[in-house]
């Protein structure tokens, strides 16, 4: 398992520590005790896995759709673990210690504009 101080990488999105958050912000809820930091087309998911609903609180900009959705905002209360769910050629699991985070997700241009990079 990897940890980091200020900021790290995994796959599809980085993650950093931040001091505080934008005042734009709405929650987001978990689904099946878990936030999906990064979305895989091959269904090899980045997930934020909560061992309790209140551990960590995640956050989004007010208004943006989930296929915009680049950054989410996290207030991690208890260590947490962010996993790749992929049974081979797996990037090492994130531990996440307690504090706020902003995590960006991949992204790339195309002539119509701004995408989620693809696997």
């Amino acid at each position: 398992m990897k940890t980091f101080q200020h900021m790290a990488a995994q796959g599809d999105f980085i993650i950093m520590r931040v001091q505080s958050f934008p005042n734009t912000l709405e929650p987001i809820k978990a689904v099946n005790n878990r936030f999906v930091v990064a979305h895989s087309e091959t269904g090899h998911d980045h997930v934020m896995v909560l061992e309790r609903p209140d551990d960590v609180v995640a956050y989004k900009e007010r208004d943006v759709k989930e296929v915009d959705l680049y950054q989410m905002f996290f207030d991690v209360k208890e260590p947490t673990q962010i996993e790749h769910l992929r049974s081979f050629d797996t990037h090492e699991t994130l531990s996440v210690s307690p504090g706020k985070y902003m995590i960006r997700r991949q992204r790339e241009y195309t002539p119509e504009g701004f995408r989620r990079a693809a696997d």
